[in-house]
């Protein structure tokens, strides 16, 4: 609860270094970047919760994380693990083996609109 009152109130404390805050220019840039039309309730909540994002982000980076080994998938937690099941992981992943595409033509016979090798899509951008 500190956490989120400090996000949303832009105040540093005392013990805390200055966090990045997100304004209300900020939110209206991304909306109108991603074509998205706020109320202004959505446009409030938006900053509220993109702020409480970077407070709670703040929190993790003051984490003493000396020691702990840098991973790319948690999978990879379980791997010196006796067995995987036992620790919730479930098997181990699938072979990556290769196998035949979907036969162009049937796929492009079935598009509702294609130039017969490439799918053609109304135009989403306007500007």
């Amino acid at each position: 609860m500190h956490l989120a009152k400090h996000a949303e109130s832009g105040l540093e404390s005392a013990d805390r270094k200055p966090q990045a805050t997100v304004t209300l220019d900020d939110v209206l840039r991304v909306a109108e970047l991603a074509h998205l039309e706020l109320t202004a309730e959505e446009q409030s909540e938006m900053l509220r919760d993109l702020n409480s994002i970077l407070g709670h982000v703040a929190h993790l980076n003051e984490l003493d994380t000396t020691g702990v080994a840098a991973m790319a998938q948690v999978k990879e937690a379980a791997s010196g693990a006796q067995d995987d099941t036992a620790q919730g992981f479930g098997s181990e992943l699938r072979a990556d083996v290769p196998r035949p595409s979907l036969d162009r033509q049937a796929v492009m016979a079935q598009a509702p609109e294609s130039d017969g090798v490439y799918f053609k899509v109304p135009k989403v951008i306007e500007r």
